[in-house]
């Protein structure tokens, strides 16, 4: 069973984060106004690369079941249940808890802990 908490939590995560890379290009892109020119697609590249980090993520959280290394698990959920934790609590600051983003990252932190 906790293998499975920990499998769906980085599936969850990776579903999570092809949302806010979409998210990110559709909606925040789509109407922000940053100059210079280069600077937005600075902008838009750190915000790409947080995606393919929790994606990065995710795939780490599916695999650390058949590691066969409980050190690589544990310190697979604690590192990833901290960024996501950080993330989450972030995400709920910054909109003052009217995003979806921040309950979605506290399901995968609470599934990766309860795999763990």
């Amino acid at each position: 069973m906790r293998d499975l908490l920990l499998q769906s939590a980085g599936v969850a995560t990776i579903v999570v984060s092809l949302i806010h890379g979409i998210l990110g290009e559709t909606k925040v892109f789509a109407r922000a106004r940053i100059e210079p020119e280069r600077l937005r697609t600075l902008i838009r590249l750190v915000w790409q690369a947080s995606t393919v980090a929790w994606i990065g993520g995710g795939v780490l959280l599916i695999a650390a079941p058949w590691m066969a290394s409980e050190p690589a698990r544990h310190w697979i959920v604690v590192t990833l249940a901290c960024v996501f934790g950080f993330a989450a609590l972030a995400n709920a600051w910054a909109t003052r808890g009217r995003h979806f983003g921040w309950v979605a990252l506290g399901a995968v932190v609470a599934m990766a802990v309860a795999g763990y």
